[in-house]
Protein backbone atom coordinates (compact mmCIF):
# COMPACT_ATOMS: atom_id res chain seq x y z
CA UNK A 1 0.00 0.00 0.00
CA UNK A 2 0.95 3.50 -0.91
CA UNK A 3 1.25 5.50 2.16
CA UNK A 4 1.61 9.39 3.42
CA UNK A 5 5.15 8.67 4.44
CA UNK A 6 5.70 7.10 1.01
CA UNK A 7 4.38 10.42 -0.38
CA UNK A 8 6.58 12.49 1.46
CA UNK A 9 9.94 10.81 0.68
CA UNK A 10 9.14 10.69 -3.09
CA UNK A 11 8.37 14.34 -2.82
CA UNK A 12 12.08 15.03 -0.68
CA UNK A 13 13.32 12.76 -3.12
CA UNK A 14 12.24 15.26 -5.96
CA UNK A 15 13.63 18.02 -4.04
CA UNK A 16 17.08 15.92 -4.83
CA UNK A 17 17.36 14.74 -1.56
CA UNK A 18 19.10 11.11 -1.46
CA UNK A 19 20.10 10.83 2.37
CA UNK A 20 17.90 12.07 5.52
CA UNK A 21 19.59 12.55 9.06
CA UNK A 22 18.10 12.38 12.28
CA UNK A 23 18.07 10.13 15.29
CA UNK A 24 15.64 7.24 16.01
CA UNK A 25 13.13 7.44 18.48
CA UNK A 26 9.32 5.77 19.61
CA UNK A 27 7.27 8.49 17.32
CA UNK A 28 9.76 8.14 13.69
CA UNK A 29 10.68 4.41 14.44
CA UNK A 30 7.48 3.56 11.55
CA UNK A 31 8.62 6.13 9.11
CA UNK A 32 12.38 5.11 9.52
CA UNK A 33 11.76 1.73 8.37
CA UNK A 34 10.17 3.44 5.08
CA UNK A 35 13.44 5.25 4.85
CA UNK A 36 15.50 1.98 5.11
CA UNK A 37 13.33 -0.11 2.64
CA UNK A 38 13.95 2.77 -0.24
CA UNK A 39 16.79 1.75 -2.52
CA UNK A 40 17.04 5.49 -3.66
CA UNK A 41 17.44 7.10 -0.13
CA UNK A 42 19.67 6.93 3.02
CA UNK A 43 19.27 6.93 6.26
CA UNK A 44 22.25 8.54 8.17
CA UNK A 45 21.87 7.95 11.88
CA UNK A 46 23.46 11.08 13.96
CA UNK A 47 24.67 11.04 17.72
CA UNK A 48 22.19 13.94 18.55
CA UNK A 49 19.75 16.05 17.06
CA UNK A 50 21.44 19.01 17.24
CA UNK A 51 24.08 17.55 15.12
CA UNK A 52 21.72 16.23 12.75
CA UNK A 53 20.42 19.38 12.33
CA UNK A 54 24.07 21.23 11.95
CA UNK A 55 24.82 18.31 9.50
CA UNK A 56 21.56 18.75 7.13
CA UNK A 57 22.37 22.44 7.34
CA UNK A 58 25.76 21.76 5.38
CA UNK A 59 24.48 19.06 3.13
CA UNK A 60 21.30 21.59 2.10
CA UNK A 61 24.61 23.93 1.09
CA UNK A 62 25.79 21.66 -1.11
CA UNK A 63 22.73 19.68 -2.66
CA UNK A 64 20.26 22.89 -2.13
CA UNK A 65 17.59 20.99 -0.15
CA UNK A 66 17.86 18.94 2.89
CA UNK A 67 15.96 17.00 5.44
CA UNK A 68 16.84 15.40 8.97
CA UNK A 69 14.09 13.22 11.53
CA UNK A 70 13.61 13.68 14.92
CA UNK A 71 11.07 12.36 17.55
CA UNK A 72 8.39 14.57 18.89
CA UNK A 73 9.35 17.29 21.78
CA UNK A 74 12.56 16.12 23.15
CA UNK A 75 14.03 15.70 19.67
CA UNK A 76 12.93 18.56 18.10
CA UNK A 77 13.82 20.62 20.88
CA UNK A 78 17.44 19.94 21.03
CA UNK A 79 17.57 20.62 16.84
CA UNK A 80 16.19 24.20 17.13
CA UNK A 81 19.72 25.77 17.40
CA UNK A 82 20.60 24.01 14.27
CA UNK A 83 17.06 25.08 12.56
CA UNK A 84 17.50 28.60 13.57
CA UNK A 85 20.70 28.43 11.51
CA UNK A 86 19.60 27.01 8.55
CA UNK A 87 16.59 29.84 8.52
CA UNK A 88 19.16 32.91 9.42
CA UNK A 89 20.91 32.05 6.69
CA UNK A 90 18.58 30.91 4.39
CA UNK A 91 18.60 27.00 3.78
CA UNK A 92 16.41 24.75 2.64
CA UNK A 93 16.03 22.17 4.99
CA UNK A 94 13.27 20.06 5.99
CA UNK A 95 12.83 18.80 9.59
CA UNK A 96 10.00 15.90 10.25
CA UNK A 97 8.98 14.97 13.72
CA UNK A 98 7.30 12.21 14.19
CA UNK A 99 4.52 12.21 17.12
CA UNK A 100 1.97 10.06 19.01
CA UNK A 101 -1.01 8.99 17.08
CA UNK A 102 -3.97 11.36 16.40
CA UNK A 103 -6.15 10.12 18.53
CA UNK A 104 -3.22 10.22 21.33
CA UNK A 105 -3.18 14.02 20.70
CA UNK A 106 -6.99 14.53 19.71
CA UNK A 107 -7.97 12.99 23.03
CA UNK A 108 -4.72 14.99 24.72
CA UNK A 109 -3.42 12.14 26.75
CA UNK A 110 -0.84 12.50 29.25
CA UNK A 111 2.50 10.69 27.16
CA UNK A 112 5.97 10.87 27.29
CA UNK A 113 7.71 13.67 25.76
CA UNK A 114 5.05 16.11 26.48
CA UNK A 115 4.48 18.82 28.74
CA UNK A 116 1.55 16.47 30.52
CA UNK A 117 -1.35 19.44 29.62
CA UNK A 118 -2.74 17.82 26.41
CA UNK A 119 -1.10 20.66 24.12
CA UNK A 120 0.79 18.69 21.38
CA UNK A 121 0.86 22.29 19.61
CA UNK A 122 3.59 24.03 22.12
CA UNK A 123 6.56 22.70 19.88
CA UNK A 124 5.36 23.35 16.53
CA UNK A 125 4.52 27.15 17.85
CA UNK A 126 8.31 26.90 19.08
CA UNK A 127 9.20 26.72 15.81
CA UNK A 128 7.70 29.70 14.00
CA UNK A 129 10.29 32.05 14.02
CA UNK A 130 12.84 29.68 12.59
CA UNK A 131 10.46 27.89 9.74
CA UNK A 132 8.38 29.56 6.31
CA UNK A 133 5.75 27.16 6.80
CA UNK A 134 4.61 24.65 9.41
CA UNK A 135 1.75 21.83 9.44
CA UNK A 136 0.67 18.93 11.60
CA UNK A 137 -0.51 16.18 8.78
CA UNK A 138 -3.66 14.00 8.96
CA UNK A 139 -4.91 11.47 7.09
CA UNK A 140 -7.19 13.97 5.14
CA UNK A 141 -5.05 17.09 4.52
CA UNK A 142 -1.60 15.34 4.36
CA UNK A 143 -0.53 15.25 0.31
CA UNK A 144 -1.64 18.99 0.49
CA UNK A 145 0.25 20.47 3.34
CA UNK A 146 3.09 18.63 2.38
CA UNK A 147 3.02 20.45 -0.80
CA UNK A 148 2.19 23.73 0.23
CA UNK A 149 5.17 23.77 3.00
CA UNK A 150 7.60 21.86 0.76
CA UNK A 151 6.91 25.09 -2.27
CA UNK A 152 7.02 27.86 0.40
CA UNK A 153 10.62 25.63 0.93
CA UNK A 154 11.87 26.03 -2.87
CA UNK A 155 10.30 29.72 -2.86
CA UNK A 156 11.85 31.24 0.70
CA UNK A 157 14.75 28.90 0.62
CA UNK A 158 14.24 29.01 4.48
CA UNK A 159 13.41 25.90 6.48
CA UNK A 160 9.90 23.76 7.35
CA UNK A 161 8.53 22.12 9.94
CA UNK A 162 6.47 18.73 9.13
CA UNK A 163 4.74 17.09 12.27
CA UNK A 164 4.07 13.47 11.08
CA UNK A 165 1.86 11.19 13.71
CA UNK A 166 2.65 7.93 13.28
CA UNK A 167 -1.22 6.65 11.97
CA UNK A 168 -0.66 9.40 9.49
CA UNK A 169 2.97 8.36 8.14
CA UNK A 170 1.13 4.79 7.96
CA UNK A 171 -2.62 6.23 5.86
CA UNK A 172 -3.01 5.31 2.59
CA UNK A 173 -2.28 7.92 -0.25
CA UNK A 174 -1.83 8.75 -3.76
CA UNK A 175 1.15 9.34 -5.92
CA UNK A 176 1.82 12.78 -6.38
CA UNK A 177 0.32 13.47 -10.18
CA UNK A 178 2.42 16.65 -10.89
CA UNK A 179 5.75 18.18 -9.89
CA UNK A 180 5.89 19.93 -6.69
CA UNK A 181 5.64 24.01 -8.45
CA UNK A 182 7.22 26.73 -6.39
CA UNK A 183 4.94 29.63 -5.40
CA UNK A 184 5.71 32.86 -7.84
CA UNK A 185 5.07 36.42 -5.98
CA UNK A 186 2.46 38.71 -7.27
CA UNK A 187 4.45 41.29 -9.30
CA UNK A 188 4.57 44.83 -8.02
CA UNK A 189 7.05 46.33 -10.24
CA UNK A 190 7.59 44.12 -13.52
CA UNK A 191 10.86 42.23 -13.73
CA UNK A 192 11.53 43.59 -17.03
CA UNK A 193 11.41 46.80 -15.45
CA UNK A 194 14.05 46.13 -12.98
CA UNK A 195 16.64 44.61 -15.73
CA UNK A 196 16.17 47.82 -17.82
CA UNK A 197 17.19 49.93 -15.12
CA UNK A 198 19.82 47.69 -14.15
CA UNK A 199 21.33 47.44 -17.90
CA UNK A 200 20.80 51.55 -18.35
CA UNK A 201 22.99 51.96 -14.74
CA UNK A 202 25.82 49.06 -16.13
CA UNK A 203 25.82 50.94 -19.82
CA UNK A 204 26.28 54.79 -18.07
CA UNK A 205 28.73 54.03 -15.18
CA UNK A 206 32.37 54.45 -15.55
CA UNK A 207 33.29 52.46 -12.89
CA UNK A 208 30.54 50.09 -11.64
CA UNK A 209 31.05 47.10 -9.33
CA UNK A 210 29.30 43.91 -8.50
CA UNK A 211 28.79 42.55 -4.77
CA UNK A 212 27.21 39.26 -4.69
CA UNK A 213 25.84 37.26 -1.47
CA UNK A 214 24.92 34.90 0.40
CA UNK A 215 21.64 34.14 -1.19
CA UNK A 216 23.38 33.65 -4.97
CA UNK A 217 24.34 30.46 -3.19
CA UNK A 218 20.87 29.81 -1.81
CA UNK A 219 19.59 29.63 -4.85
CA UNK A 220 22.48 27.77 -6.81
CA UNK A 221 22.69 31.08 -9.08
CA UNK A 222 26.57 30.39 -8.39
CA UNK A 223 27.08 29.83 -12.37
CA UNK A 224 25.02 32.07 -12.92
CA UNK A 225 26.17 35.03 -11.94
CA UNK A 226 29.90 33.58 -13.01
CA UNK A 227 28.61 33.46 -16.20
CA UNK A 228 27.40 36.99 -16.00
CA UNK A 229 30.59 38.42 -15.11
CA UNK A 230 32.28 36.54 -17.84
CA UNK A 231 30.39 37.91 -20.71
CA UNK A 232 30.09 41.46 -19.19
CA UNK A 233 33.88 41.72 -17.46
CA UNK A 234 32.28 43.64 -15.05
CA UNK A 235 34.47 44.20 -11.54
CA UNK A 236 32.68 42.18 -8.34
CA UNK A 237 33.49 41.28 -5.10
CA UNK A 238 31.90 39.24 -2.33
CA UNK A 239 31.26 39.69 1.10
CA UNK A 240 33.06 36.61 3.19
CA UNK A 241 28.30 36.28 3.49
CA UNK A 242 28.63 35.04 0.51
CA UNK A 243 32.25 33.88 -0.04
CA UNK A 244 32.15 31.16 -3.65
CA UNK A 245 29.04 32.89 -4.99
CA UNK A 246 31.11 33.70 -8.00
CA UNK A 247 33.90 31.68 -9.42
CA UNK A 248 36.77 33.45 -7.64
CA UNK A 249 39.43 32.79 -10.70
CA UNK A 250 37.85 35.14 -12.96
CA UNK A 251 40.35 38.17 -14.57
CA UNK A 252 37.61 40.61 -12.74
CA UNK A 253 37.05 39.09 -9.42
CA UNK A 254 38.60 41.60 -6.17
CA UNK A 255 38.62 39.86 -3.86
CA UNK A 256 36.30 39.77 -0.22
CA UNK A 257 35.04 42.98 0.48
CA UNK A 258 34.51 43.62 4.54
CA UNK A 259 34.71 47.31 5.25
CA UNK A 260 37.51 48.47 6.78
CA UNK A 261 38.85 45.40 6.82
CA UNK A 262 39.14 45.24 3.69
CA UNK A 263 42.54 45.49 1.53
CA UNK A 264 42.80 49.45 0.95
CA UNK A 265 42.91 49.48 -2.51
CA UNK A 266 39.96 46.98 -2.54
CA UNK A 267 37.93 49.74 -0.23
CA UNK A 268 38.88 52.80 -1.86
CA UNK A 269 37.54 51.03 -5.50
CA UNK A 270 34.42 49.41 -4.43
CA UNK A 271 33.07 52.63 -2.07
CA UNK A 272 34.15 55.13 -5.16
CA UNK A 273 32.09 52.96 -7.27
CA UNK A 274 29.53 55.57 -9.43
CA UNK A 275 27.19 52.42 -9.39
CA UNK A 276 26.44 49.08 -7.25
CA UNK A 277 24.71 46.36 -8.12
CA UNK A 278 24.05 44.38 -5.14
CA UNK A 279 22.71 40.32 -5.45
CA UNK A 280 21.64 38.71 -2.68
CA UNK A 281 23.40 40.76 0.01
CA UNK A 282 22.44 40.87 3.21
CA UNK A 283 25.14 43.79 5.55
CA UNK A 284 25.63 41.94 8.51
CA UNK A 285 28.13 43.33 11.35
CA UNK A 286 30.75 40.25 11.02
CA UNK A 287 30.85 40.76 6.57
CA UNK A 288 31.00 44.73 6.90
CA UNK A 289 33.69 45.18 9.05
CA UNK A 290 31.21 46.07 12.10
CA UNK A 291 29.06 48.35 9.57
CA UNK A 292 32.38 50.30 8.57
CA UNK A 293 31.17 49.91 5.08
CA UNK A 294 30.80 52.89 2.74
CA UNK A 295 28.37 51.99 0.26
CA UNK A 296 26.07 54.68 -1.58
CA UNK A 297 22.51 53.44 -1.82
CA UNK A 298 21.68 56.38 -3.84
CA UNK A 299 23.96 54.61 -6.81
CA UNK A 300 22.53 50.79 -5.73
CA UNK A 301 20.50 49.18 -6.86
CA UNK A 302 20.00 45.99 -4.19
CA UNK A 303 17.77 42.86 -4.85
CA UNK A 304 17.36 40.67 -2.65
CA UNK A 305 14.86 36.95 -1.95
CA UNK A 306 12.07 39.60 -0.43
CA UNK A 307 12.60 42.54 -1.19
CA UNK A 308 15.01 44.92 -2.68
CA UNK A 309 15.71 49.17 -3.49
CA UNK A 310 16.26 50.75 -6.70
CA UNK A 311 18.46 53.62 -5.45
CA UNK A 312 16.98 53.92 -2.43
CA UNK A 313 13.12 53.01 -3.59
CA UNK A 314 12.05 50.17 -1.92
CA UNK A 315 10.01 47.27 -4.72
CA UNK A 316 9.23 44.23 -3.57
CA UNK A 317 7.23 41.04 -5.17
CA UNK A 318 9.56 40.10 -7.95
CA UNK A 319 10.87 36.84 -9.00
CA UNK A 320 14.37 36.91 -7.61
CA UNK A 321 15.45 33.65 -9.18
CA UNK A 322 14.17 34.55 -12.22
CA UNK A 323 16.10 37.81 -12.60
CA UNK A 324 18.99 36.65 -11.74
CA UNK A 325 18.97 34.50 -14.29
CA UNK A 326 17.77 37.29 -16.82
CA UNK A 327 20.78 39.41 -16.48
CA UNK A 328 22.03 36.90 -18.88
CA UNK A 329 20.05 38.33 -21.28
CA UNK A 330 21.47 42.17 -20.81
CA UNK A 331 23.27 43.45 -23.76
CA UNK A 332 25.33 46.04 -24.74
CA UNK A 333 27.67 45.46 -21.54
CA UNK A 334 30.92 44.94 -21.46
CA UNK A 335 34.15 46.75 -18.92
CA UNK A 336 36.96 48.18 -20.33
CA UNK A 337 38.04 50.09 -17.60
CA UNK A 338 41.14 48.93 -14.84
CA UNK A 339 41.19 46.28 -12.24
CA UNK A 340 42.94 46.88 -9.14
CA UNK A 341 46.36 44.01 -7.98
CA UNK A 342 44.91 41.33 -6.10
CA UNK A 343 47.20 40.83 -3.23
CA UNK A 344 48.36 37.18 -4.62
CA UNK A 345 51.89 36.14 -3.34
CA UNK A 346 53.75 32.28 -3.81
CA UNK A 347 54.11 30.92 -0.61
CA UNK A 348 58.10 30.52 0.20
CA UNK A 349 59.19 28.19 2.61
CA UNK A 350 61.11 29.51 5.88
CA UNK A 351 62.31 29.53 9.58
CA UNK A 352 59.80 32.76 9.84
CA UNK A 353 57.67 32.73 12.85
CA UNK A 354 54.05 31.63 11.72
CA UNK A 355 51.54 34.30 11.61
CA UNK A 356 48.25 34.53 10.43
CA UNK A 357 49.18 36.47 7.37
CA UNK A 358 51.84 33.49 6.43
CA UNK A 359 49.41 30.60 7.85
CA UNK A 360 46.73 31.85 5.14
CA UNK A 361 49.26 32.01 2.53
CA UNK A 362 50.45 28.94 2.83
CA UNK A 363 46.73 27.09 2.94
CA UNK A 364 45.89 29.12 -0.52
CA UNK A 365 48.89 27.72 -1.74
CA UNK A 366 48.24 24.40 -1.04
CA UNK A 367 44.41 24.44 -1.88
CA UNK A 368 43.44 23.04 -5.04
CA UNK A 369 40.23 22.56 -7.70
CA UNK A 370 37.00 21.22 -6.70
CA UNK A 371 37.55 21.51 -3.06
CA UNK A 372 35.18 22.63 -0.42
CA UNK A 373 36.64 25.20 2.27
CA UNK A 374 34.76 24.93 5.57
CA UNK A 375 35.91 27.27 8.79
CA UNK A 376 34.43 27.71 11.99
CA UNK A 377 33.88 30.84 12.63
CA UNK A 378 36.26 33.18 14.40
CA UNK A 379 39.09 33.46 13.60
CA UNK A 380 39.68 29.98 11.29
CA UNK A 381 36.45 31.80 8.97
CA UNK A 382 37.97 35.70 8.81
CA UNK A 383 41.49 33.99 7.63
CA UNK A 384 39.91 31.47 5.69
CA UNK A 385 37.52 33.34 3.93
CA UNK A 386 40.45 35.71 2.98
CA UNK A 387 41.99 33.44 0.27
CA UNK A 388 41.17 32.46 -3.17
CA UNK A 389 39.66 29.87 -4.38
CA UNK A 390 40.58 27.49 -7.07
CA UNK A 391 38.39 26.23 -9.64
CA UNK A 392 35.07 24.46 -8.94
CA UNK A 393 35.54 25.09 -5.52
CA UNK A 394 33.19 26.21 -2.06
CA UNK A 395 33.48 27.94 0.90
CA UNK A 396 31.31 27.29 3.73
CA UNK A 397 30.78 29.31 7.06
CA UNK A 398 28.22 30.61 9.40
CA UNK A 399 28.94 34.17 9.91
CA UNK A 400 25.32 35.46 10.39
CA UNK A 401 24.50 32.72 13.08
CA UNK A 402 27.84 31.43 14.25
CA UNK A 403 26.90 28.42 16.22
CA UNK A 404 30.24 27.12 17.91
CA UNK A 405 30.98 23.68 16.84
CA UNK A 406 28.70 24.05 13.53
CA UNK A 407 31.42 23.38 11.19
CA UNK A 408 32.15 19.60 12.05
CA UNK A 409 28.99 18.44 11.82
CA UNK A 410 28.36 20.41 8.38
CA UNK A 411 31.44 19.19 6.56
CA UNK A 412 30.47 15.78 7.20
CA UNK A 413 26.74 16.67 5.43
CA UNK A 414 28.61 18.75 2.51
CA UNK A 415 31.07 15.68 2.44
CA UNK A 416 27.95 13.12 1.76
CA UNK A 417 26.22 15.90 -0.51
CA UNK A 418 29.44 15.96 -3.09
CA UNK A 419 31.54 13.13 -2.13
CA UNK A 420 34.13 13.87 -5.05
CA UNK A 421 34.83 16.76 -3.67
CA UNK A 422 38.01 16.95 -0.67
CA UNK A 423 36.64 19.21 1.84
CA UNK A 424 38.73 20.68 4.25
CA UNK A 425 37.84 21.81 7.60
CA UNK A 426 39.36 24.67 9.95
CA UNK A 427 38.29 24.33 13.24
CA UNK A 428 39.51 25.18 17.12
CA UNK A 429 39.50 22.60 19.87
CA UNK A 430 37.08 24.16 21.73
CA UNK A 431 34.70 24.28 19.07
CA UNK A 432 35.54 20.61 18.11
CA UNK A 433 34.37 19.26 21.41
CA UNK A 434 30.94 20.65 21.42
CA UNK A 435 30.69 18.28 18.28
CA UNK A 436 33.08 15.59 17.43
CA UNK A 437 30.85 12.74 18.79
CA UNK A 438 29.99 13.12 15.43
CA UNK A 439 33.31 11.47 14.61
CA UNK A 440 31.40 8.30 14.38
CA UNK A 441 29.87 9.46 10.98
CA UNK A 442 33.30 9.53 9.71
CA UNK A 443 34.31 6.21 10.42
CA UNK A 444 30.94 4.94 8.59
CA UNK A 445 31.39 6.23 5.50
CA UNK A 446 35.36 5.59 5.26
Amino acid sequence: MYTVGDYLLDRLHELGIEEIFGVPGDYNLQFLDQIISRKDMKWVGNANELNASYMADGYARTKKAAAFLTTFGVGELSAVNGLAGSYAENLPVVEIVGSPTSKVQNEGKFVHHTLADGDFKHFMKMHEPVTAARTLLTAENATVEIDRVLSALLKERKPVYINLPVDVAAAKAEKPSLPLKKENPTSNTSDQEILNKIQESLKNAKKPIVITGHEIISFGLEKTVTQFISKTKLPITTLNFGKSSVDETLPSFLGIYNGKLSEPNLKEFVESADFILMLGVKLTDSSTGAFTHHLNENKMISLNINEGKIFNERIQNFDFESLISSLLDLSGIEYKGKYIDKKQEDFVPSNALLSQDRLWQAVENLTQSNETIVAEQGTSFFGASSIFLKPKSHFIGQPLWGSIGYTFPAALGSQIADKESRHLLFIGDGSLQLTVQENYNLRLKN
